[in-house]
């Protein structure tokens, strides 16, 4: 009798010990894999941007010469008037003119004026924040389409002054005072400028001193806007 309970005991172990090693081997262990790092997002396209302003919005941290062309053929902006004028906007941030002009030359012919108008939003409160040689081909850019806006011949102007390019400042600013009759501080320093000049006229060009002179002149209140009649609108 005592054989057969100490058999059954070992029977009972075994039976135990089978079970739990087949629990053992057919349970999946959890392995932590970590957090998963999604990959890089692709790059905004066109259908993203609604607007040329929206465009310029997130592109203008990338207006220099650098990263501007990269990010452009990933996110052109929209095919519109608008988003023309914001592109050559950018380009002309970049101190890139003849893309710029190129930008506004491949739309077509009726809204080239309306880009240009945009280009000159951008680039008038650079000119107004007293950067006028920065500003100053982004206004000859605008005039070549809107030729008689005259806060652009104003700062297409004084930045040919203060570069020595005696004649293209004496034309610009002219035109200025033919077109802009308020007595203030642009009328002021378009006509000191161009008593400078008339009086450098019977000897060589001193661009070092007129750039000093320019430099000298006051800083103007900004203007945030033109205001324009029928005749000025491109």
């Amino acid at each position: 009798m005592q054989r057969f309970l100490y058999f059954a005991g070992f029977v009972y172990i075994a039976l135990c010990g089978t079970f739990v090693a087949s629990q053992v081997a057919t349970r999946v262990p959890s392995i932590d894999r970590g957090v998963e790092v999604p990959a890089n997002p692709a790059p905004t396209g066109p259908a993203d941007f609604t607007s040329g302003a929206q465009w310029f919005a997130s592109m203008k941290q990338y207006c220099n010469p650098v990263e501007l062309d990269v990010r452009v053929r990933y996110s052109p902006p929209p095919a519109t008037s608008d988003g023309a004028g914001y592109a050559a906007a950018c380009f002309a941030l970049a101190g890139k003119i003849d893309r710029a002009r190129a930008i506004i030359e491949g739309i077509a012919p009726a809204g080239r004026g309306a880009a240009a108008g945009v280009l000159f939003g951008v680039a008038h409160p650079v000119a107004d924040a007293g950067d006028d040689r920065a500003s100053g081909p982004m206004m000859e850019l605008v005039l070549e389409y809107w030729p008689n806006n005259y806060m652009a011949l104003y700062h297409a102007g004084m930045s040919e002054y203060s570069l020595g390019q005696s004649s293209l400042a004496e034309k610009h600013l002219r035109a200025f005072l033919s077109a802009y009759n308020a007595q203030d501080g642009f009328t002021a320093n378009a006509r000191q400028a161009l008593q400078s000049i008339e009086q450098a006229n019977g000897g060589a060009d001193e661009p070092a001193q007129r750039a000093d002179e320019a430099r000298r002149l006051p800083r103007l209140p900004v203007r945030r806007a033109v205001e324009r009649d029928s005749s000025a609108i491109p």
